[in-house]
């Protein structure tokens, strides 16, 4: 059978493998806990007919506010099945945010995770007219919990296959809330085709035994990424382990032992950044051969063949070096997709080189989400590029450069917003606001974001992105946003990388813990003039950055510079840290 709607995942993997013993799984109380397929279908029955007796209808709205578990997907699936739209919420945004979103949408019924969200949303309760019933998945005193709805009588059974065989592919399954870096967010309205399609799509690029693989996953499910993901995993047989949390991804990967998982750049970039901190802790002949396997990683190339000499030694390479990095990700993946935003390409050569298949992708929200993606067969992989389109789907790219997107995973439209609808969905076509181009007819290269580009004061375009990018590439520099619009030169905000500076610093004699100090020490200041130098020299004279100020605090989702997704927000940094930008251009 061929998936129409996205709980038709759950029987396509009865049918096609005959159910698996680990449909879902995560830890509880230090054990994993599974669900079979079986058992997830029984749950969703039970729980679909439970929010019916509550009195949920086609077409209501439900907000689900919870960091990624079994129940998540439950209750995503058992509203999906009984045609209530589930409205996914990140547990990070603020207070304003809940208000907008849960008003926005005329939110009924909220499933929680925490009495911490609990708190949250009963504190602005007079405020948000629609919401009638809260549920939780945690034990919370005084709260009903999701499992007071698990019971179904064989007429409630009959009564919801009868609902599911109402659910069309083309009705509205989800609205999507994107985290945004100005305004409100905007609702993306996505249907059962739109995910369906797309899952199966980016399903097919999966190098695993299907029916015999696992899945670990972590970013958020409130994103469409990790949603769309996850029914991938699901059509092709794949368990899907729901790690503890960020600070646990390492212990789940050993403990899982995953074949695939998605990620951002910015945990990427973390782990690099982790085993490069460990190489520069050593001494002697371990580091030489460390810092001789890294080189070696970042001249690797997939497409390129290696002659006898480069295979001798990336073998040694590899027996020395790189296995330890295979064992640190659990010693059985395969694949590993990343997405959401520009990836490294000096980080893609050195997995690759290791033997860990990075595959660099490209989406967004309003097309649910993925329309390419990299493979791990070289001959349809680029370094630079975000891939080959996926099957069903069409990409041209405009007059202007614009990359346009076509195909039956284009969003119905923004919630309640006809007029920015038509704005950005004409003739079929879905305008990204990316700006792009085909390199040999196949990989499609982004090249700039359309609304982060400023001018100069001189009338240069700067693409930012591309900038830092380059500056990331300094084993010092942990995040760094570009600044400059209507001034006479680009300039860098940064925030080091405290572990590799602090490797540094031993190595210089420089004994100082305290970041503050730390940063504005002068043969610090210095070192950093020298990296932001040697990454000019690949930009054109009006891009080059001369000057910067560095940071102390690590920008994160909840002091708000990032999203969850850990795509920076201009607006907010540019806002947050307006003084230092004065300075630098007074």
């Amino acid at each position: 059978m061929e998936p129409k709607r996205v709980f038709d995942f759950i029987d396509q993997q009865k049918s096609l493998y005959g159910g698996l013993n680990v449909c879902f799984a995560n830890k509880v109380n230090e054990e994993w806990e599974t669900y079979s397929t079986d058992k997830t279908s029984e749950i969703l029955y039970q729980l679909g007919s439970g929010l019916l007796r509550y009195g949920l209808k086609k077409g209501d709205k439900v907000a689900i506010v919870s960091d990624n578990r079994p129940e998540w997907s439950f209750v995503d699936l058992a509203c999906a099945q009984i045609g209530v739209t589930v409205v996914p919420i990140y547990p990070t945004i603020t207070e304003e945010d809940y208000l907008y979103i849960f008003n926005h949408a005329e939110i009924k019924v909220a499933f929680l995770e925490t009495k911490a969200l609990v708190n949250k949303i009963r504190k602005v309760g007079d405020r948000l007219p629609e919401l009638e019933k809260i549920y939780t998945f945690n034990d919370v005193e005084e709260e009903t919990s999701w499992t007071s709805l698990l019971s179904a009588t064989q007429d409630e059974i009959d009564h919801i296959n009868t609902l599911r065989d109402d659910v069309k592919e083309e009705d509205l399954y989800t609205i999507v809330y994107t985290s945004g870096t100005t305004g409100n967010p905007k609702g993306v309205m996505l249907s059962h085709r739109n995910v369906v399609t797309d899952a199966i799509a980016a399903s097919a690029t999966l190098p695993v035994d299907k029916g015999n693989a696992r899945a670990l996953s972590f970013l958020p499910l409130s994103h469409v990424y990790e949603r769309t993901s996850l029914f991938s995993y699901l059509c092709g047989g794949v368990s899907v382990y729901f790690a503890e949390n960020v600070a646990k991804v390492a212990d789940n990967l050993k403990e899982v032992k995953p074949h695939v998982f998605c990620t951002v750049p910015r945990l990427l970039e973390k782990v690099y950044d982790t085993i490069l901190n460990k190489g520069m802790a050593t001494k002697g002949l371990t580091k030489i051969i460390f810092f001789w396997s890294l080189n070696l990683g970042l001249r690797y190339n997939p497409r390129e063949k290696q002659s006898l000499w480069q295979k001798v030694q990336h073998f040694i390479a590899d027996k020395l070096v790189f296995k330890k990095w295979r064992a640190a990700l659990g010693g059985e993946i395969r694949n590993m997709n990343v997405g959401a935003a520009a990836l490294q390409p000096r980080l893609i050569r050195s997995f690759w080189a290791a033997g860990i298949k990075v595959c660099e992708g490209y989406g967004m929200s309003e097309a649910a989400p993925v329309v390419c993606v990299n493979r791990v067969d070289p001959e349809d992989m680029m370094i630079g590029t975000v891939g080959p389109v996926l099957e069903g789907i069409d990409v041209k790219i405009a007059s202007d450069g614009e990359i346009l997107i076509k195909g039956p995973n284009v969003m119905m439209g923004y919630y309640k917003q006809p007029e920015l609808t038509d704005e950005t969905v004409i003739d079929g076509w879905l305008h990204s606001g990316d700006i792009g181009e085909l390199i040999d007819g196949k990989f499609l290269k982004i090249t700039d974001r359309k609304k982060e580009l400023f001018k100069t004061s001189a009338g240069k375009y700067i693409s930012p992105q591309f900038l830092e990018n380059k500056l990331k590439e300094s084993f010092y520099i942990e995040q760094v946003a570009v600044v400059g619009s209507n001034q006479k030169f680009p300039a860098a905000l940064i925030v080091p990388n405290f572990d590799a500076l602090s490797n540094w610093c031993e190595d210089n004699n420089i004994f100082e813990e305290n970041p503050q100090n730390l940063i504005g020490n002068p043969v610090v200041v210095k070192m950093f003039k020298k990296e932001i130098a040697a990454a000019n020299k690949s930009f054109a004279r009006y891009e080059k950055v001369q000057k910067f100020s560095l940071l102390e605090n690590e920008w994160t989702v909840d002091t708000g510079e990032v999203t969850p997704t850990l795509k920076p927000k201009r607006k907010i940094i540019h806002q947050k840290y307006e003084k230092e930008i004065e300075k630098i251009y007074s």
